[in-house]
Parts: C-alpha cells; structure tokens; sequence
C-alpha cells in the first residue's frame, strides 16, 4: 500500500472493538507539537536583537501565524472532513516543519520577512490544518462526553509550551556557549537561533508522524455501548439536528459564538505573548528585575500548565454544567482577575502568578469548549468545518491580543526597562473585550429548524464518505 493510499479516509475506519481511548493519544501527539507557539516568547528578545527589531515587529510573527491558523482551518475545514484526520494531520505536520525550515534560513539571512513567511504564513498553515484534523473525530468517537474528548486534545496543545519553553532554552544554551538561560541580559545569537528551528522543525515532523499512524475514524452508525442520541436533547441549547458549515455561518448563533471566543482570545493571548518579559517587568525596581530570564522561562511553563489544566478541567465540567453557563465563569470572573492583575499584581509574585494562571485557564477552557459548544448548537455532521471557520476568531484575536500589548508597551519605553504601570492601559482594555463576550455570550440561541439538514441527506453523505 502506498503512502498516499494509506492516508485515504477509508483506510482509517476502527475494526470491530476498537478503543476510543486510543484516540486521545494520537490527537495529543500533534497538539503537543503545534502548541510550541506558546513558547514563543522565550526567545523573543533573542529575535528583537538579531533583527535590530521592535517588540511589535517581532510580535507580529505570531501574530501571523495565528491569523493563518484561523484562515487555513476555514478554508480547509470542508476539506479535513471530507479526506479524513490521518491526510490533514499529515499534511499538517508537513508544513508546520517547513515553517521551522524556512523560518531557519530567514534568521540566518537576517531576512525578517522569511520569518514571517516560514514560522507565520507556512507554519500557519500548518497550525489550522493540525489544530482541527482530529477535533471531529473525538467528538464523534464521544458523543457522550464531548467536552472531556476534546479537552483531552487541546490540553496538548496548551501544554505544549510546558516541552517546548524548557527545550528551547536548554537547547539555545547548547548552541551557544555565551547564552545562559540564568542571566537577564543574555540573548542567543543568530547561530543558535538557526539551529534552533532546524531541530525543532525536525524533531516535531516526527512525533507528529506517531499521531499520523495511529488515528482512527468510527465506522458508520458506530456508538458507545449504552449511549443513546436522543439523550442529548434534553440539555438547554443542544440539538439532534445536524446543520451544514454553509448554512452555520448564516445563523446568529454562530456569529455570537464567534464574538464570544474572539474576547476570551484576545483577553489572553496578549499576555502568553508577553509572558516571560511581562513577570519580570512587573517585578523591576530601579531597572533591575527580581525574577531572572529562567524563572520567567519556569513561569512561561507554569503558565502552560494552566492553560493546558483548564483545557481539560473546565472542559469536562462543561459536560455537566452546560456550555453557556461555563462561558459566563471564563468570561465574567475573567474580569475580575484582569482587573485585580492591573492593581495589585505588582504586589507579590505567587499572586502574579495565580491571577495570570487563572486568566490562562479561562482561555484555555474556552478553545477546548468552544468544539463541544458548536456540537450542541449545529449537531455532529460538519462540525470541524463549522470550528475551523470559528477559528476566524483566533485569527482576528491573534493580531488584536499583541497589538494592544505591544502597542501601549512600545510607547511606555523599550524592553529592559518597563514596570507594571506600563500594562495598565492593556489590561483595563482587556476588562473592556471580556465584558462584550460575556454579554454575546448571554445572547446566544438555539439554531431554527429552517437551518437544519434533511436527516436522509445527512446519512447517505456520512456512508458515502466512508
């Protein structure tokens, strides 16, 4: 058989007995790996002085990937249900790889536009792709505990600054015999950086490939033993129905729920974007910062334990509590956390670092929901293509969460010097977004019928699919 033959959607339909638990693993595999770009921040002084670059220049990289992120899985969500999780994960690690590979070649030549070109765009692309490819198949492999099955996914890609935060910096120290990871001021020069992103890019298409190898879709008609389907309607705001991702994009649920993922996004993506220089500004008196570059690099990890926590914590939770009332917890009490971030933060540093957790795992909690949410309100039937155009909203959130930061940071003085007064703007605006979410949030409804599929349409695609 063939590598190409091997990835079509009809030879990845489970035999008899197979284990959904097996599942979880294979997804994780490519999370884990995508979730790196919450490490970007390690290196981020490193990049701002190779390139003789602002912090909004340099921020700007991620901000493209998670703008490509966003586009790549709406235009490809209909695509990925349709070739199956095992082609679109393959594909995904392929240019998640060449992203690292061209994003090499562009900080050896100093050519920042190749950064954006490899890591943002091609990278990107790779990010959307991956980040939606098994999503479906958990929720359809659990449709009793949707929640936890994609909870148990996107924690992964939460907790994939947890690998990669430690990695990078041990392997930047490797690299380069004058970087130490323990030191403010060190940065890593162009060398390190390059071969950095060559191991990376490497190393990554190859645990990916183990997720690749081991995904399974249910064959047709498949259940779990005991589970019934018209249980499911007896929740607020969760259907039986199934909806097209054409025919979701009309409706004024979808553009609510969109609003709602674009604030919680933005809320806390500024700060995971900022996080290793954001602990050590907050705590620098007379230029000096009492938290050093590895403790801010430990905090970028913690963070991601947050992240990755509330994934599946709240997640899970959703399956019990529902998914709107779960949003007003992220949402509102998000609020209260910013706010509180904003005015004493700057009072201890474990206080600093449990309001900032909290923030991180509402954010975290409202990607590895949002599946679930869209799974009550539109039914199973395109339900990856229907979260990949949602994903606009991480797109949109991507260029607003840094802009914001980096922008009011920019104009308080350069990186080195800034204190906690410096964040307040951007975070009281944060206070501002979370506020319109949690009012979308309130405003949502269930889809009219008039939207729904013919349920003979919706079975004959299914069988022809498999």
């Amino acid at each position: 058989m063939s590598l190409l033959t091997a990835l079509d959607r009809k030879h990845t339909i489970a035999p008899e007995g197979y284990s959904r638990w097996l599942i979880p693993p294979a997804a994780l595999a490519v999370h884990l790996c995508i979730g790196q770009a919450y490490a970007t921040s390690v290196y981020k002084n490193s990049f701002i002085k190779h390139f003789e670059a602002s912090q909004t220049s340099i921020g700007i990289i991620f901000s493209i990937a998670i703008v490509m992120l966003g586009l790549s899985a709406a235009v490809a969500g209909t695509w990925v249900e349709a070739n199956g999780p095992r082609k679109a994960m393959f594909v995904s690690a392929c240019f998640w790889a060449s992203g690292f590979l061209v994003g090499a070649l562009g900080i050896g030549t100093k050519q920042l536009w190749l950064v954006y070109l490899g890591y943002g765009v091609i990278g990107g692309i790779g990010l959307g792709i991956g980040y939606i490819s098994p999503v479906s198949t958990l929720i359809k492999w659990f449709p009793d505990r949707p929640g936890l099955a994609t909870g148990l996914a996107i924690m992964g890609f939460g907790g994939g600054a947890l690998i990669a935060s430690p990695a990078s910096r041990q392997l930047l120290s490797a690299y380069d015999a004058n970087y130490d990871p323990n030191v403010a001021t060190s940065v890593a020069g162009g060398r390190a950086l390059v071969l950095l992103f060559l191991t990376l890019g490497i190393v990554y298409f190859l645990i990916m490939m183990f997720g690749v190898a081991n995904i399974r879709v249910p064959a047709p008609g498949w259940r779990p033993a005991g589970w019934e389907p018209s249980s499911v309607a007896a929740k607020p705001l969760v259907t039986t129905a199934s909806v097209s991702a054409a025919s979701a994009i009309r409706t004024r649920s979808f553009w609510l729920l969109w609003v709602v993922l674009f604030c919680n996004v933005t809320a806390g993506i500024g700060i995971l974007e900022q996080a290793s220089p954001m602990i050590q500004d907050f705590f620098r008196v007379d230029g000096v910062s009492s938290v050093s570059v590895a403790a801010a690099g430990g905090f970028v990890g913690v963070l991601s334990l947050f992240n990755m926590a509330g994934r599946f914590a709240w997640s899970s939770t959703s399956d019990h509590v529902g998914r709107r009332p779960i949003y007003m917890l992220y949402l509102g009490v998000g609020m209260l956390m910013y706010l509180l971030l904003a005015t004493v933060g700057d009072a201890a540093t474990a206080l600093f670092v449990v309001l900032a957790g909290i923030i991180l795992s509402f954010y975290g909690g409202g990607f590895a929901t949002v599946p679930a949410y869209l799974r009550d309100l539109f039914g199973t039937y395109q339900v990856g293509a229907i979260h990949g155009r949602l994903l606009t909203a991480w797109s949109a959130a991507g260029i607003a969460g840094p802009l914001i930061i980096n922008g009011f940071l920019d104009a308080q003085g350069k990186p080195g010097s800034l204190t906690s007064a410096a964040y307040q703007p951007a975070l009281f605006t944060m206070v501002g977004v979370l506020a319109i979410g949690f009012v979308a949030n309130l405003l949502i409804r269930p889809v009219p019928a008039r939207f729904h599929e013919p349920a003979g349409t919706v079975t004959a695609l299914e069988k022809e699919a498999a």
